[in-house]
């Protein structure tokens, strides 16, 4: 079999099993398989492969087949222009954040030499981001949970930004260490109501339930971090959080004693984000 022929039959099952965008998870995965980039395995279409590359593709092809998301097979997803390592356990990075983290550069812009707090930090696509993007900010990215602090320190092993510190943490009971305060404070936390989580795309119940469930409305988090973090947050400070449709206004209704609360919309003209100014 031709590497043209591998990629057409796994094309083809994936087809079968309803896969959206079947032809360019196929490619994916032919990448993964054989180790070519996606220009190499379209020059080498005629070249045969090997039953070990066949095996692997093919076993890839299953698992996608019945519903492990495309990103934790290959391992890793791009996220801004950055790959960053994922699997089980660790929210996989959405297009949507990129604007998250946009925003944020640009705040940054004001005061490069700000704190930084990435809450929830998952893989670290967001804080390790802007610690990359503005190296003159100091981020400290803090997540509680041990399979995603492994992505994390991975991520920021890999992509080495020494002005990014990484803290194992609650938000719920713990507190920044010692001394420390934000100029910017950044989440995508857990936002998905608690009743809408058993209606989620098979590939998304995939992902780990503790970064989507936000509590019987989806306001958990937010509440702890009016409650506990803002503290930490200094005078003139930013809050930037993603937020699923129809919360931002409630959100924004949380931070009523802040200076300025604005919910933005994101390229879908979702109302994605919300920017306090305290």
């Amino acid at each position: 079999m031709t590497l043209s022929e591998l990629q057409k039959a796994g094309k083809a099952r994936l087809q079968r099993a309803e896969i959206e965008d079947a032809a360019f998870e196929a490619d994916c995965l032919l990448e993964s398989a054989t180790g070519y980039s996606r220009s190499q395995c379209l020059a080498r279409g005629a070249e045969a492969v090997s039953e070990r590359v066949t095996t692997r593709f093919f076993s890839q092809i299953a698992r996608r087949i019945q519903g492990e998301p495309l990103q934790y097979i290959l391992g890793k997803w791009s996220f801004y222009g950055r790959d960053f390592f994922v699997g089980e356990g660790v929210l996989i990075p959405r297009p949507e954040t990129e604007e998250l983290v946009e925003t944020a550069i640009s705040v940054l812009r004001e005061n490069p030499h700000s704190t930084v707090f990435d809450l929830c930090a998952g893989s670290g696509c967001i804080g390790l981001t802007v610690a990359k993007e503005v190296p003159e900010c100091t981020v400290y990215l803090f997540e509680k949970y041990d399979a995603a602090f492994s992505y994390l320190q991975k991520n920021a092993e890999a992509l080495n930004a020494p002005n990014a510190h990484l803290i194992k943490a609650d938000i719920f009971t713990d507190t920044p260490p010692d001394g420390a305060r934000a100029d910017l404070l950044l989440s995508n936390p857990p936002y998905i109501p608690k009743r809408e989580l058993a209606e989620l795309q098979k590939e998304v119940l995939r992902e780990p339930s503790t970064a989507l469930d936000g509590g019987f409305d989806g306001l958990d988090f937010y509440r702890a971090i009016q409650n506990r973090w803002l503290p930490f947050v200094n005078a003139g400070g930013t809050l930037l959080f993603e937020c699923g449709d129809g919360q931002g206004s409630e959100i924004a209704t949380l931070f009523e004693s802040a200076k300025a609360a604005k919910v933005l919309f994101d390229f879908q003209n979702i109302d994605r984000f919300v920017q306090i100014i305290v």
